[in-house]
């Protein structure tokens, strides 16, 4: 894949989303095609394609990531009834090649995930 990606584009303020946090490491937009009723995506603004690819060098950005995600869910209503999925690789499901961690909350969810 050659250019940026989406997320990218939209940390470069060069897409449009619906930004509902965001800080000197990170931001958050809701997803545009949504899975629940709350559905934010949590992106780092270092490109870094998937969580195979960090390094010891991204552990705080990681650890940043995941303190984040509870303040973001606060935030939108849905404190400590959400999920937190992150997809490695295209088998997984992943599409948009820039780590990202999905926050979905506003409805019950099932175990196994699918």
């Amino acid at each position: 894949m050659s250019g940026p990606t989406i997320f990218a584009k939209i940390i470069a303020g060069q897409a449009p989303a619906d930004i509902v946090y965001e800080d000197e490491h990170c931001l958050a937009f809701r997803d545009v095609n949504p899975q629940a009723p709350v559905h934010v995506l949590l992106v780092p603004r270092k490109p870094l394609p998937q969580l195979s690819d960090a390094t010891e060098a991204d552990r705080a950005l990681l650890g940043h990531l995941m303190m984040c995600a509870p303040k973001i869910a606060e935030q939108l209503g849905i404190g400590g009834r959400y999920r937190l999925v992150m997809n490695d690789g295209v088998e997984a499901g992943q599409t948009v090649f820039h780590l990202h961690l999905h926050i979905l909350g506003g409805r019950i969810f099932q175990w196994p995930p699918g």
